[in-house]
């Protein structure tokens, strides 16, 4: 190696992932065997987009570019045989978009350290890479709460004569997923037609657009689950699940080269009959209390009637007091259905080639053991969410009187013969 023996970049505490607004710090770590004049030691932190046409190709068509900053660290000087250290602090903005790896595309970030040495000798430079997570609240999203629902209605042509229709709707119960959380799927599918259809089918779809002269589009199957068959004339309605694996999230906030979406699509093989149901992958997943209707404030019981004082036997009327305050008990306020998806999954088939980089893996918080798809579809051990939709609240004007609280009449009121009797 000559003169030099090392020349690396260390980041304290040897971390790999960083949040926009962070500052990143390390050293840069020189040994020399012999004397190495230099002119001057530079530490540049830049962070950048580029993108192109042709798959793993690093000549970008278009660059957008985030920050690049240099620092001069040393000298011009002679650098004495041993070893050297040079601290180095960045501060990566806070506008900064989530690193990714694709097809066709990346955001990159790395620090990079130089060596200028005099006229006619060998200059040096080392870079290391590190990655930036810029975290995607699904609660910050507009329009995501409630399920996701969408129907199609299409008419195909059979034994070159015939003609029939297929009613398609489906809809998932939420519009907002994380790593390791499951879609849940429902579909009603009315065949109205003399022929049976092909096999139902739900799919996870991922679609990249980069953004050069004309937009290149990457589209990828994620996972996919399949159902049976409808009859000729008969109505079919099928519920799955997809468990949501380790993805690169929905929106690179702050980079205008590239644009990931996802959406669940549910098609049947024959004929060809297909919807979409877009959705949200984010790294916070959604808050289900805040999605829920407000707790009311709790209403007062109703307080027992006075009882009337006896009056004079001369007198054969009585004066009545008011009848206590009565609320209906007829209207029900709205139960919780339970509607478990019975799992009639004939497999689960993920891609395990299908993924860019995702670097919410470095976070425990946010992964799950998908290292093995085929153990989703033997049904394995999956963190199924509960059902995160609320029953609705009733009406206030028709809740019924709770005894049960400390502060309520432990009997009931008097009624109104009772009132008038006593």
């Amino acid at each position: 190696m000559g003169k030099l023996q090392e020349f690396e970049i260390t980041f304290d505490g040897n971390k790999v992932v960083y949040s926009p607004g962070e500052s990143i710090t390390g050293i840069v770590r020189i040994k020399v065997a012999q004397a190495l004049p230099c002119k001057d030691i530079k530490v540049n932190c830049n962070g950048f987009c580029g993108i192109t046409t042709k798959v793993n190709d690093t000549a970008w068509t278009n660059e957008e570019q985030y920050f690049n900053t240099t620092v001069s660290v040393a000298d011009k000087g002679t650098l004495k045989p041993g070893e050297h250290t040079f601290p180095f602090k960045f501060l990566i903005p806070a506008t900064a978009p989530t690193s990714y790896e694709g097809n066709y595309g990346k955001i990159i970030y790395r620090v990079r350290a130089f060596i200028d040495t005099p006229r006619f000798a060998k200059d040096y430079n080392t870079e290391k890479a590190f990655y930036l997570l810029s975290l995607l609240n699904l609660n910050e999203v507009p329009d995501i709460w409630g399920p996701n629902q969408s129907a199609v209605t299409q008419q195909f042509t059979y034994m070159l004569m015939k003609t029939g229709t297929i009613v398609l709707k489906a809809e998932t119960d939420m519009r907002g997923y994380t790593n390791g959380q499951v879609i849940q799927v429902s579909a009603n599918v009315h065949n109205q037609s003399g022929k049976t259809t092909g096999n139902i089918i739900a799919s996870l779809m991922q679609r990249v657009t980069y953004e050069t002269k004309r937009p290149t589009h990457d589209l990828r199957v994620i996972a996919q689950v399949e159902g049976g068959v409808v009859k000729a004339g008969k109505e079919l309605a099928w519920k799955e699940q997809i468990i949501v694996p380790a993805l690169p999230q929905s929106a690179l906030k702050g980079c205008d080269l590239i644009k990931i979406e996802y959406y669940v699509k549910v098609s049947l093989k024959s004929p060809d009959v297909m919807l979409t149901l877009p959705i949200h992958i984010g790294n916070v997943s959604l808050d289900k209390n805040t999605a829920t209707t407000p707790t009311l404030p709790p209403r007062p019981g109703p307080k027992p009637a006075p009882r009337a004082a006896p009056r004079s036997r001369m007198s054969s009327c009585h004066s009545p007091s008011a009848p206590p305050a009565e609320f209906p008990l007829g209207a029900e306020g709205g139960a919780m259905i339970d509607d478990g998806y019975p799992n009639k999954r004939q497999s689960q088939l993920v891609s395990p080639n299908a993924f860019s980089y995702a670097p919410g893996l470095f976070f425990g918080q946010n992964q799950q053991n998908n290292d093995n798809p085929q153990a989703a579809s033997r049904g394995a051990a999956a963190p199924y969410p509960p059902d995160n939709r609320a029953s609705a609240m009733p009406s206030p004007l028709i809740i019924p009187p709770d005894y049960s609280t400390a502060s309520y009449p432990k009997e009931a009121p008097p009624s109104y013969d009772e009132s008038c009797n006593t």
